[in-house]
């Protein structure tokens, strides 16, 4: 019987991260970077459980009060946190792999909350165990999920990863939350909600980021190829970027405006190669290993240095340097 209590209790939240990862054609979440949002969950849920313990017998908080409003608003913020320093970081580029991350998040989060509770209630019905493995442990996993989503889009469109970005993803995931608290429905009812809502949210999810990775692959390959192709002919003077690029020889120095062509070339030639791994993964074909690669990342680190914040910003017009195009470099590098 408890081996039963243990698969209903666990084993959905896991089997939903891991269809997530599954789903993921290009390949933009690693296994090994889902199982550290996994274990960051787990993190989260184990210093959420000491504070509730803190907030609930300590300070003599009424019980179901703290349920329903205070502690979704702390179990989100301690699950989105480290959701918004991945956007942060630039180490998530689209919805699906901010999805991903929030899912394994939230999952790694129930497991603990489950194994708490199994040790507590080992003698309770069946019934309690399939609401908290197929209700409460996949609402985590779709609120964090959720978050994430959000945050993301939000920074997208204002390229910046402020409160405005966190701050109402983490109040929308907490109220969907404290609705579950609620129990507004009966209990088996709001399992069976959960299950179908949130696939059809995660599907719509899903088909909108490959879309927009299709389209970001397709308009992105094709200027950094011309562009690439344009500076290794050495026949530029005759393009709009050409003698734009000669014109910094009026505002730096000569050595500098070679750096600036050198940064840029690189930049271009590690873009496609990024590109170019995304497209494999999709088709399931591994990439080879590059050999030079690092060495290409050390000389660009070198000449960022070198051209300085004044020199990056004159490559803006030709040097797109979105959280998108920030996020495939750090792909690339890991």
């Amino acid at each position: 019987m408890i081996a039963l209590h243990i698969i209903l209790s666990l084993a959905p939240v896991i089997l939903l991260a891991l269809l997530l990862l599954l789903l993921d054609s290009y390949k933009l979440v690693r296994s090994t970077a889902a199982a550290g949002s996994l274990i960051t969950g787990a993190v989260a849920a184990l210093a959420c459980m000491q504070l509730n313990i803190l907030l609930l017998h300590r300070l003599h908080f009424d019980v179901t009060l703290y349920t329903r409003y205070l502690a979704p608003l702390l179990e989100e913020g301690a699950k989105a946190l480290p959701i918004w320093l991945l956007i942060r970081k630039k180490h998530v580029g689209f919805l699906v792999d901010s999805a991903i991350h929030g899912a394994a998040i939230g999952a790694g989060f129930a497991v603990i909350e489950n194994i708490s509770y199994l040790y507590g209630l080992a003698e309770s019905s069946l019934m309690i165990w399939f609401v908290r493995g197929f209700g409460t442990a996949v609402m985590h996993a779709s609120c964090t999920a959720l978050f994430a989503i959000l945050c993301k889009r939000r920074q997208d469109r204002l390229n910046h990863s402020g409160l405005s970005c966190w701050g109402l993803a983490w109040l929308a995931a907490a109220a969907i939350h404290s609705a579950f608290n609620h129990f507004i429905l009966p209990p088996l009812q709001s399992t069976l909600v959960i299950l179908i809502t949130f696939p059809l949210f995660i599907i719509a999810v899903y088909e909108n980021s490959e879309r927009a990775l299709r389209k970001w692959l397709t308009l992105s390959m094709d200027e950094e190829m011309a562009m690439l192709e344009t500076i290794l002919s050495g026949r530029f003077s005759g393009s709009k970027f050409g003698q734009y690029m000669l014109s910094l020889r009026d505002h730096f120095p000569p050595a500098v405006v070679v750096d600036l062509f050198c940064y840029l070339r690189i930049y271009l030639e590690l873009a496609m190669r990024a590109k170019g791994i995304l497209l494999l993964r999709q088709h399931g074909l591994p990439a080879k290993p590059d050999a030079a690669l690092q060495e290409k990342f050390t000389e660009f680190k070198y000449l960022e240095k070198s051209i300085g914040r004044t020199g990056k910003m004159a490559l803006v017009p030709f040097m797109r340097i979105t959280d998108r195009e920030l996020w495939q470099l750090y792909m690339l590098e890991k």
